[in-house]
């Protein structure tokens, strides 16, 4: 169990986010389409990102004993795309909210 600890995190995390923006409908529950699309390019830019850098052997996969140890490519871990998820949904819904609030 303790090899899962760093992805329950970021499930754990993306599920309370996914919470907040279901009771106040800000992102994903108020214009999906729109939201999906938002975060589909950002993911594909990021795992680019990700993967130039591995290519050019400037990013690398530490090992952790948290991690799940399971890679889609050479040093580009499983978690990285719940973490690139994450990295681009709380933006996303902290945007929404605060334009709801008029900031």
């Amino acid at each position: 169990m303790q090899h899962s600890f760093y992805l329950l995190g970021l499930l754990i995390s993306l599920g309370c986010l996914a919470l907040i923006d279901h009771r106040y409908r800000l992102a994903i529950w108020n214009s999906p389409k729109i939201a999906a699309k938002v975060l589909a390019i950002g993911l594909l830019f990021f795992i680019a990102w990700d993967v130039a850098g591995i290519q050019l052997d400037i990013f690398y996969s530490g090992q952790s004993q948290y991690a799940l140890g399971w890679y889609i490519i050479k040093d580009f871990p499983v978690e990285e795309l719940f973490f690139l998820t994450l990295l681009l949904y709380t933006p996303l819904v902290l945007s929404c909210w605060l334009e709801r609030r008029h900031v």
